[in-house]
């Protein structure tokens, strides 16, 4: 063009060309103006810089982003460019790269674009690239070497989408039961523990805010957490009471002397009274315990017609096995038993015929 101006401010203000301390002209606003000579005038634009994990914004002249990333790195070493966001668009004030295509990471998944000196939103656009407010966006320098740096084709850009997802997730815990044990004094030490009550496993549910960057856990906060069952103790009851001393046997009565004309009645009178012992209720109870055989020894260690263990049986006078005792004998010491202790003795079959 030609002008009548002699330096380089003068063609500006007779052009138009408002410049700024941010723009950058070459040679100088204040330099002299030549034949054949040639000004460049680089808009400021202001950019954000993610560099440390830190953001600022800073001014650049380049023409596009690889330029300006290319002249940053060398004053802040690794850095990158974080675009704008404004009512869903994501925007740079510059061009990505104006001479090679750029790589577009979406969720670690690359592709090449060829239209490097597309703006970004359009570059996003065309690749049918969605963000939401939690993505992260940012353009990032590639390193490059050898040959490949040199070539026109090899991409220096990428445009990284990292996709950040936040879900509720909840986990369930178990909360294990303490047992108990009780002393009950009015329980024979001598009879096994019972479980009065049955243990109950626990529930807590506790609630996550969970974060995932391109499918990858970043982050895991708790909500809440919340007990909706609360364990119950299992408690098992023994006996402290000790068994009474066994009563002294009685002295047994002498013989009657056998008449000569007489038979003895001895013979006579043993299954009358064995009869007589197990009538009734305790023919009833001796039936449901052993099914009504005296010598009745299943090897689980109860025995005879009441199914005595070895110590009760001892307790109550008794000798040897009880399975091997007359059924009368046996009848006379769980009469004895019952007394001293309840039909709670014998608690399936006394329940089951309305003793208890």
């Amino acid at each position: 063009m030609e002008t009548f101006q002699g330096d380089i401010a003068g063609l500006l203000a007779d052009e138009g060309v408002d410049v700024t301390s941010r723009d950058a002209v070459t040679p100088g606003a204040d330099g002299s103006l030549r034949d054949g000579g040639t000004v460049v005038v680089r808009y400021g634009h202001e950019v954000t810089l993610q560099s440390g994990g830190e953001q600022r914004t800073t001014w650049v002249t380049a023409l596009d982003a690889d330029e300006a990333l290319a002249t940053l790195s060398e004053r802040s070493g690794d850095v990158a460019l974080v675009p704008s966001r404004s009512g869903g668009r994501v925007s740079l004030p510059l061009r990505l790269d104006t001479d090679r295509p750029v790589n577009l990471v979406v969720g670690g998944k690359t592709q090449r674009v060829d239209d490097g000196a597309a703006q970004l939103d359009d570059v996003l656009a065309e690749n049918d690239v969605t963000v939401d407010k939690d993505d992260r966006i940012t353009v990032e320098r590639l390193t490059v070497e050898g040959e490949r740096a040199s070539s026109p084709s090899t991409p220096t850009l990428s445009v990284v989408v990292e996709q950040v997802r936040t879900t509720v997730e909840k986990t369930v815990t178990k909360l294990p039961f303490d047992k108990m044990r009780t002393a009950d004094p009015d329980r024979f030490e001598d009879l096994a523990p019972y479980v009065e009550t049955k243990g109950v496993v626990g529930k807590r549910v506790t609630t996550w805010d969970v974060t995932t960057v391109d499918g990858e856990v970043t982050e895991r906060d708790k909500r809440s957490a919340k007990v909706e069952r609360k364990p119950v103790d299992q408690v098992t009851v023994y006996g402290t009471k000790e068994r009474p001393a066994p009563e002294p046997e009685p002295e047994p009565e002498p013989e009657p002397v056998a008449k000569a004309a007489e038979p003895a009645p001895k013979a006579a009178a043993e299954p009358k009274a064995d009869v007589v012992a197990t009538s009734g209720v305790w023919a009833q109870l001796a039936q449901c315990e052993s099914g009504g055989n005296p010598a009745t020894n299943t090897g689980n260690g109860y025995y005879g017609l009441y199914q005595f263990s070895l110590p009760t049986w001892q307790a109550m006078g008794g000798s040897g096995l009880p399975s091997e005792a007359s059924a009368s004998e046996q009848t006379m010491r769980a009469q004895k038993l019952q007394q001293q202790s309840g039909w709670g003795q014998w608690p399936g079959c006394a329940a089951k015929l309305g003793l208890l």
